[in-house]
């Protein structure tokens, strides 16, 4: 019953339909096929990775140069700073430089107004020739005057001296009154008194005497008031006393200003020092004259070279940094006060040695550090003894030789384990 009636099953489906799902039954074998296929060439695949290893980035042990250095920034600043001041009370009348100006000496910077000044100049002019014309005039007049006083006072002396002889004379012998001798006495007396009046006169007339000493000492007196008002006359204006850049101004026209208050700020031009705060940690690795190289932050690509020249005796606690300085004697030109810095400080150099990247050193603090190096395909355990660390690279003193290639730590290779060394 059941075989006649999927015969007449059969009769009843049409010829198109079986040949459809024969065409469905041999594409489902074929993508079996290309399933096993694909599941083939994986496992082969997976098999020739396992039996020659993973590819692994490896580096070189190469044989340079190694430098250990202290790096750190800071700032520029020159040794000293000059404040610039008025000496002098006055007004300001033009300010002729800019902040940020580079002078050179004697270069004016500030004008004060000068009015008083050139008054008081004037006024010592004045008190000067009149005390060197006193002087002259003691020279000239007072001197030979008095030499022609003392001339006469003489000629008169003699003549009274002459009288009193003769009224002398008469009076001994009897022919003379008193009257007569008390006069030629009397007369005697005052020649005398004038000569040694008109001797005085010509003393303290020449050089030594007292007039002569108190002219001279007034004129002398003028002529330091005058060189004095000069001076103060030029403290009217205001010059550089060096060259230098001007990082500060504080004046303007108009201001009055005084003795104290300083109206510029120069850094003078020259050598100029970095200022670094280091880390306390690294102070035993620092020593005055060491080397290093610096650059500015905002010329990167420019560096210029300097040296340790100062190192602070105490420590900052609050920052647990030490400030050190260092010296450039030629400071190339585009460096300003305050600009920031970075620096190198180079502490320790070794040439011609075998170095790798730290990143490949196993256990670099501990006693026994290790590397894994690639021989045969395989990484080997080998044994280092190190010597210099200088940022990521390391001195190799002992273990392996220069041009072998070594695996990095996180590369996660195990000792023994095939590779596949590719160069980084």
């Amino acid at each position: 019953m059941s075989e006649t009636a999927a015969a007449q099953t059969q009769a009843q489906t049409p010829p198109g339909s079986a040949t459809l799902a024969i065409g469905r039954r041999l594409w489902a074998r074929k993508g079996s096929i290309a399933v096993l296929l694909l599941v083939a060439v994986a496992c082969l695949l997976g098999g020739l990775r396992w039996f020659y290893g993973p590819e692994v980035a490896v580096y070189p042990v190469v044989r340079t140069d190694l430098v250990k250095t202290v790096v750190a920034s800071g700032h520029v600043e020159t040794p000293f700073r000059v404040e610039i001041a008025s000496q002098i009370i006055a007004t300001v009348a033009d300010v002729l430089v800019e902040e940020g100006q580079s002078v050179t000496a004697g270069q004016p910077l500030v004008a004060l107004a000068p009015r008083e000044l050139e008054a008081a100049v004037v006024q010592a002019l004045a008190t000067s020739a009149q005390a060197a014309a006193r002087l002259r005039q003691m020279r000239e007049l007072t001197l030979p005057a008095a030499d022609q006083t003392l001339k006469q006072a003489r000629a008169t002396l003699a003549n009274a001296e002459a009288a009193f002889q003769r009224a002398e004379g008469l009076a001994t012998s009897g022919y003379g009154t008193r009257a007569v001798l008390d006069a030629a006495t009397k007369d005697l007396d005052i020649a005398r008194t004038l000569v040694r009046t008109a001797e005085l006169q010509v003393f303290t007339a020449t050089a030594g005497g007292a007039d002569f000493v108190m002219a001279q000492t007034q004129l002398d007196q003028a002529q330091a008031a005058l060189t004095e008002t000069r001076a103060r006359l030029g403290y009217a204006t205001i010059a550089a006393p060096r060259d230098g850049i001007l990082i500060t101004r504080s004046v303007e026209r108009g201001m009055v200003v005084a003795p104290g208050k300083a109206l510029l700020v120069l850094a003078p031009a020259g050598a100029v020092q970095l200022v670094l705060q280091i880390d306390e940690k690294n102070i035993g690795l620092l020593a005055l004259g060491q080397g290093a190289v610096a650059s500015a932050d905002a010329y990167g690509a420019q560096r210029f070279p300097a040296t340790l020249s100062y190192i602070n005796p105490s420590v900052d606690i609050s920052r647990a940094s030490v400030e050190v300085k260092l010296t450039t004697p030629n400071p190339p030109a585009y460096l300003r006060q305050d600009m920031t810095v970075s620096v190198d400080i180079q502490v320790e150099r070794r040439n011609g040695v075998m170095v790798v990247p730290a990143r490949t050193v196993h256990d670099p603090l501990s006693a026994k550090p290790w590397v894994l190096v690639v021989r045969d395909g395989r990484a080997r355990m080998q044994a280092v003894r190190l010597g210099l660390r200088a940022a990521d690279s390391i001195e190799i003193l002992e273990g392996v030789v220069s041009g072998e290639r070594l695996v990095p730590v996180a590369a996660g290779v195990r000792a023994g384990q095939r590779l596949r060394p590719v160069a980084s």
